[in-house]
């Protein structure tokens, strides 16, 4: 198993920063802190801690000062639940899972996951399945398909259901291939501008704005984590599309919300506006869905040179796969890292990691690449792209790898009081799980309320 310092080191300087801001960090706790076979402790603490020490590197940049940062492997490793510690008004969220979601076998005896939070893939796979929404009807239903049969025609039919595989068929397989070849990360200059100079504030990000056009958890957590580093944040949704409300309460802290349609030319007008005053872009939506209205990365980089711009996706930019939609529990049961964990545990069928370690690492470390790429146009100018997935997160998990952690306890909330923090919101008082990372001048913490979506017009508050 490999030790966080040395992934952070590897990662810290495969993008350029300077190795002495690592003697500023201090990394605290060991493995394990959750009921797993892999390294989801470390994982986390080296996400969050890349993000954290790149905000350090941003304050360095504009004020000359450095500062320590900490990172607990336990704190980092509860953020990775956030969504099921956060309580509103003294209760439970709302729930987060759909009835029919989850995992079931199928008539050749292989596992497969649906992903039904959303309204229309729900629709979906039950009229694929030709079904009643029920979970004993769609076990029924299931058991007369082939697993990858039933996998290839929800992905024909833009559903969201993956076969269970193991290392070995994932690896086999071109989209596996195709992940083993890409970085975890990349950050690329795909346009000219002059290097602009850091605006004035007292925190790393004041002063900078971002437009974050995300939904679930890795692209909000992206988004989360630059507020909490004080940038101007912006969620924009559409007033079409559903959303999962635990979900956006917990990742909608220290944000604006507006709600525009990019199919209306009013709603474009609006975009655009924001857009040129924008820094940064963070967009998690299916691939392609943005350029095809005319505002992919290049585009964005043509009405705002000097924009850093970062593409999610769930299994990367190349292979047969790209344009495949995804979340994380369905890329850890396709990419063998379910069929692992219940092989450690000697369960049959499919066993997922105790938090949604994709989503959450892949959001720090979203972050991390969006400040390292605001230090490069600082330094050199231009504009950038930023590309991560969660199936390239999963094969970095992967490559940390196994640890004996399947015995211990699974935190429950009572366990993790001291992680927790309270504030008031447009949804009434929340108790949710605070920033994992401390900074010694300029402690991360969210200034905005969570509120519900479309609380704010589409527009920047004026400075003053």
């Amino acid at each position: 198993m490999s030790d966080t310092r040395s992934v952070l080191a590897k990662l810290w300087s495969e993008h350029g920063h300077d190795t002495a801001a690592l003697a500023n960090l201090d990394l605290s706790g060991h493995e394990p802190v959750l009921p797993s076979s892999f390294a989801v402790g470390t994982a986390m603490q080296a996400a969050v801690a890349a993000s954290a020490l790149a905000a350090a590197e941003v304050w360095r940049a504009r004020t000359e000062h450095s500062q320590k940062v900490g990172v607990d492997m336990r704190a980092a490793a509860i953020a990775a639940r956030s969504e099921r510690y956060l309580n509103v008004d003294g209760g439970p969220a709302p729930e987060l899972w759909d009835k029919i979601a989850g995992t079931y076998r199928c008539g050749d005896g292989r596992w497969v996951r649906l992903h039904t939070n959303f309204p229309h893939h729900r629709d979906g796979v039950l009229k694929l399945l030709g079904c009643a929404y029920d979970k004993a009807a769609v076990g029924e239903a299931l058991s007369r398909w082939k697993a990858f049969d039933i996998e290839d025609a929800a992905a024909q039919a833009k559903l969201v259901v993956t076969a269970m595989r193991t290392f070995a068929e994932w690896d086999a397989h071109p989209q596996g291939a195709a992940i083993a070849r890409l970085p975890l990360l990349s950050i690329d200059r795909i346009g000219e501008a002059p290097a602009p100079r850091w605006p004035q504030g007292d925190r790393p990000l004041a002063g900078l704005r971002v437009l974050d056009l995300t939904r679930i958890i890795a692209g909000p957590v992206c988004g989360l984590t630059l507020a909490a580093h004080g940038a101007e944040v912006m969620l924009v949704t559409s007033p079409n599309l559903p959303s999962v409300a635990p979900l956006v309460i917990d990742t909608g802290r220290g944000k604006l919300s507006t709600s525009l349609d990019l199919h209306d030319a009013k709603g474009r007008a609006a975009f655009e506006a924001m857009l040129r005053d924008a820094d940064v872009v963070v967009q998690g939506y299916r691939p392609g869905g943005l350029a095809a209205l005319g505002y992919g990365p290049e585009d964005a980089a043509r009405i705002r040179p000097g924009i850093v711009y970062v593409t999610l996706s769930a299994y990367g930019h190349d292979g047969p796969w790209t344009n495949r939609r995804g979340f994380d529990s369905l890329v850890q049961t396709a990419s063998g890292l379910n069929a692992a964990k219940a092989e450690a545990a000697g369960a049959e069928g499919t066993k997922p990691l105790p938090a949604q370690v994709l989503d959450h690492a892949t959001g720090y470390l979203m972050a991390f690449a969006a400040m390292t790429a605001l230090l490069r146009r600082a330094r050199e100018g231009g504009s950038w792209h930023v590309r991560a997935s969660l199936a390239q997160t999963g094969c970095w998990l992967r490559a940390l790898g196994r640890i004996d952690g399947l015995a211990i306890k699974d935190p429950a909330r009572d366990d993790i009081r001291d992680c927790l923090e309270e504030s008031e919101s447009g949804f009434g008082r929340l108790s949710a799980v605070r920033h994992p990372a401390t900074l010694a001048e300029t402690p991360p913490h969210w200034a905005r309320p969570s509120v519900p979506l479309g609380t704010h017009a589409p527009e920047w508050p004026r400075e003053g």
